[in-house]
């Protein structure tokens, strides 16, 4: 990252620090039109509009007073987020990127869309290593569980071959480039928050960083000057088994290629969709046993899941053993969770049991309802009754609903006594 300076928000305006409320508003009118970005050209447009953006969010600080008092007392970190301050909101990714990837070579065919990473061909500064490409590949469970290859038609950036990445013509003479003046280099604004402004060095888009112009005659016929060209290539992309969220794939030398450097990588971040059945903890799984209250009382032997391979998990659970399964119950199936990498073995799988008991009215009549008394196990013994007993109705209610109730007004809130006179005295010794 490069060295980034507070932007003076009156060298903005083009104004003194002792500018009254008039002058602030006539040098923001000013300088909004003439940073408009539809009043430039095409070239000096993305500039303009951070510009543009910088004067308006000046106007908003200088313009008002507390916030002007604030910016005089503190600078600009009085409204950084990141110190504390801020006026609400968050940066502008979309302005960052912008800033950070403008101008620069695409690179498509990505699963859900790749951003550009093309680059300062040859010149001044150039990094041993060029800027890396990082991308989220979202993946199903299943495709962890099992692993996935996937190819991708990939287009980057590669150095041209027929003036080696050069730009220019055998001979070609190139001269300096007028709006960096050779570095290669140039200050921009940029905005990255409500109310803060920031100035950065960034590659020049006119030479493409590298501080020189070849004339149109002598540019290269096959890049025209540019030094590099699209190519088109497959990639393949491998996920191994039992990959995880936040894993990284990392594609190296894929990315665009520049003069006199060595490619970037392309890196994928695995990002794990949700799944309707299993839930994932490290290289466990989770997942809900329903069954019916039937079956909770007297066993069972039958396929209770489908698993992430197709695989059918049986249960069995026989009756001879007497084995009642209860409401939240947790049974553990050694072996059966998520693989683990580069390894055979595997976690486990846990099945927390849930009862769907019967709807109301699933005894017919007084019979039916004998029988199941008689199968059943018969209630414990009532402990010793009260003297006093009182035979009380009920109503279906959800848990939500605790504590909802009207109750105690002096459980919460305000509250009177009906009594004026008989308000709480302090005690005194």
């Amino acid at each position: 990252m490069n060295d980034v300076d507070e932007v003076d928000l009156y060298e903005v305006l083009g104004i003194t620090s002792g500018a009254s409320k008039v002058e602030i508003k006539k040098a923001y009118h000013k300088a909004a039109l003439s940073h408009h970005p539809d009043k430039v050209a095409v070239e000096e447009r993305e500039e303009a509009e951070v510009r543009f953006k910088a004067a308006k969010q000046a106007y908003e600080i200088l313009s008002d007073d507390d916030k002007r008092h604030l910016y005089d007392t503190h600078g600009m970190s009085a409204f950084d987020p990141s110190k504390g301050g801020g006026m609400g909101g968050e940066p502008d990714i979309d302005d960052i990127f912008a800033q950070m990837f403008g101008g620069m070579g695409g690179m498509g065919g990505f699963p859900g869309g790749m951003p550009g990473m093309g680059g300062m061909p040859g010149g001044r500064n150039v990094p041993r290593k060029g800027r890396s490409v990082e991308q989220e590949y979202e993946v199903t469970l299943e495709e962890l569980y099992k692993g996935k290859t996937t190819k991708f038609s990939n287009t980057k950036n590669v150095v041209c071959q027929t003036c080696k990445g050069s730009g220019g013509k055998q001979g070609a003479k190139s001269h300096n480039c007028s709006q960096c003046h050779g570095r290669g280099q140039k200050a921009v604004l940029r905005q990255v928050g409500p109310g803060l402004v920031t100035q950065e060095t960034v590659p020049c888009g006119t030479c493409s960083g590298s501080g020189q112009i070849i004339p149109e005659k002598q540019r290269c016929k096959k890049c025209k000057g540019k030094k590099v060209v699209e190519s088109k290539n497959v990639l393949e992309l491998y996920i191994p088994r039992g990959a995880r969220e936040g894993d990284r794939i990392v594609l190296a030398g894929e990315a665009d290629q520049l003069p006199d450097q060595e490619p970037g990588d392309i890196i994928f971040t695995l990002s794990e969709a949700a799944h309707e059945t299993f839930e994932r903890a490290g290289a466990d799984l989770r997942a809900e046993l329903k069954i019916s209250l039937v079956e909770a009382l007297t066993g069972f032997n039958r396929v209770v899941l489908t698993h992430l391979d197709g695989r059918g998990i049986q249960l069995n659970i026989s009756q001879e053993e007497g084995k009642v399964l209860c409401p939240g119950q947790v049974l553990k199936i050694p072996g059966e969770g998520m693989p683990l990498k580069r390894s055979d073995a595997k976690g486990n799988l846990y099945l927390v049991v849930e009862v769907v008991f019967p709807k109301d009215g699933w005894l017919k009549n007084e019979a039916a309802l004998k029988k199941v008394r008689d199968a059943l196990p018969p209630p414990e013994k009532e402990d010793k009754r009260p003297d006093e007993v009182d035979e009380v109705h009920f109503e279906d209610a959800e848990m939500d609903d605790f504590g909802a109730g009207s109750g105690d007004p002096r459980a919460g809130g305000e509250w009177e006594d009906d009594d004026e006179e008989a308000t709480p005295q302090c005690a005194t010794q």
